[in-house]
């Protein structure tokens, strides 16, 4: 398959996006006009917006989720609304829905005419620490992508970008922002959504430390295989371990009374876990190892 990339271009490989023809169920969806019919498997990723970078901590960047990501059978998974508290609830709240393969094929349509894939001079505006949205598809072409540094921080005259990058920026951002518009190209679905059930869920494990801000925590035992698990990767001082089968369903009812700060414990001692509920196409903590 070829991986078409424009704008500010991340080096590694692309694993969130594969072929559409890969054993799994097919979906048909409408192309173009006068285009032959496309087909996706059901748990291959049509289009995707995410966020890459910034200045999070490694445990945040590691479990970050997509903001939008559209399935081949027209599922669509983005994170709900949160409640404003601190510390925040310790499993995210996932949304999922489905749309029709003609709004999976208007929605690959759109985010084409808003410049994704199409190579325009994105520029690079001087702000720090920003993160970059990144909007991949999969098309005729295969898999298609633009990434954007501080496509939300730098506008108006003064963002350091020229006209036609200004422009070009503006397409994207307007864009984005559809997504979650009830009159953009999702919102005939966004009242319609039901609880996200992952049938995996990876468990990113540090060093608890107390908060004084948050007080005292109640503990709560781990109930998932002995953390932290093996390392993310070097330097981090993360571990991950992959909650699979009945387990699953215990470790959501425990994670319903705890929060970000709770200590877990395992073997113990006591842990700050960030749960990061699994994707379709994710299957266990190599997924996020491996993620840019």
């Amino acid at each position: 398959m070829k991986i078409h990339r424009s704008g500010r271009l991340a080096v590694l490989p692309l694993l969130l996006l594969t072929s559409a023809a890969c054993g799994q169920q097919e979906v048909g969806g409408a192309g173009d006009a006068g285009s032959p019919e496309r087909s996706y498997s059901a748990d291959t990723v049509v289009f995707r917006m995410d966020h890459v970078g910034g200045f999070l901590t490694p445990a945040m960047l590691a479990t970050r989720l997509p903001a939008v990501s559209v399935y081949g059978d027209g599922r669509v998974i983005t994170e709900g609304p949160v409640t404003l508290v601190y510390p925040g609830p310790a499993l995210p709240n996932l949304q999922v829905r489905t749309i029709s393969a003609e709004e999976v094929e208007s929605l690959v349509a759109q985010a084409r005419a808003a410049g994704v894939g199409g190579g325009a001079d994105l520029g690079t505006p001087p702000v720090a620490d920003a993160a970059s949205t990144r909007f991949t598809l999969l098309g005729d072409k295969g898999v298609e992508e633009s990434e954007v540094y501080a496509l939300g921080e730098a506008t108006g005259t003064d963002s350091g970008l020229n006209a036609d990058q200004q422009t070009a920026r503006d397409k994207l951002r307007a864009f984005a922002e559809s997504l979650t518009a009830p009159s953009g190209p999702l919102g005939d679905t966004l009242g319609d959504t039901a609880a996200y059930a992952p049938t995996a869920v990876a468990a990113v494990g540090e060093p608890w430390v107390a908060d004084r801000q948050v007080g005292e925590q109640p503990e709560v035992a781990w109930p998932g295989p002995a953390l932290p698990g093996t390392a993310l990767s070097k330097n981090l001082g993360l571990g991950c371990v992959t909650v699979t089968g009945d387990e699953v369903r215990t470790l959501l009812g425990a994670a319903a009374s705890a929060n970000a700060a709770t200590p877990w414990t395992s073997d113990g001692k006591q842990w700050k876990v960030t749960l990061r509920p699994l994707l379709p196409e994710e299957s266990d903590c190599g997924d996020l190892a491996n993620k840019r």
